[in-house]
């Protein structure tokens, strides 16, 4: 898809979820900007699902929006109130539901989708993606976490994660509790054959209870949510 960064591929009428798909709704972290390559704003995840996402009409995020309303999908864009005037210009696609803070934009976004995948951007993106990855390690959710590696743009991150493994902070085993690919189909096949990663040192590791009630929800129905 020329020009455009999404989650689905354009063309088709109705509902854009696709049957033979685990996944309902991908949750899409990106950057607010376009980011210098073209090659970023090309990027497409090659599969007919609906979006939930940050709620931004510029960069990344209006493009991966656009795409996926143009092409017949559901979007639910999460995007706190203080943000409003700065992430959206013009007008927005799909549903917009503001929230209070950072904290419940995560967690709305979380709760309402399927599987991750993180697409370029710059610190809220990575900290948002590595924040799942974290809940994923902790068993808060075993949802598929995906970094669309474009370009080699998260060259870098993988480099520091096999070097956290090396030195011993990441459990061998946890290195795989996400997946990359270089194009987006190969990353939502990959996402589609995940299997959740036991703990080979603790099979038996429970649910961490998470405690979200500075953020105004009620912990266990919202775990429950998350967990899927």
């Amino acid at each position: 898809m020329e020009g455009r960064a999404a989650v689905a591929e354009n063309g088709g009428e109705g509902k854009a979820s696709d049957s033979s798909s685990r996944f309902r709704r991908l949750c899409v972290f990106c950057g607010s900007s376009s980011g210098k390559r073209s090659s970023y704003r090309d990027a497409a995840v090659a599969r007919k699902v609906d979006l939930v996402y940050g709620g931004g009409s510029l960069g990344l995020m209006g493009q991966v929006s656009e795409a996926v309303h143009k092409g017949g999908g559901h979007v639910i864009g999460v995007i706190p109130t203080t943000l409003m005037g700065k992430e959206i210009t013009g007008e927005t696609v799909g549903e917009v539901r503001a929230v209070a803070g950072m904290h419940q934009r995560k967690a709305e976004m979380a709760r309402n989708s399927d599987a991750f995948i993180a697409l370029p951007g710059g610190y809220g993106t990575l900290e948002e993606v590595l924040e799942v990855i974290a809940w994923s390690q902790l068993g808060i959710h075993s949802k598929p976490v995906g970094l669309l590696n474009v370009d080699g743009y998260y060259d870098f991150l993988l480099a520091f994660i096999d070097k956290a493994v090396d030195d011993g902070f990441v459990k061998p085993s946890q290195r795989h509790i996400f997946v990359s690919a270089p194009d987006a189909r190969e990353l939502v096949q990959k996402l589609e054959e995940y299997e959740a990663v036991q703990d080979d040192e603790d099979p038996a590791m429970p649910k961490l209870l998470w405690e979200m009630e500075q953020a105004g929800y009620n912990a266990s129905p919202l775990l429950a949510e998350i967990a899927g």
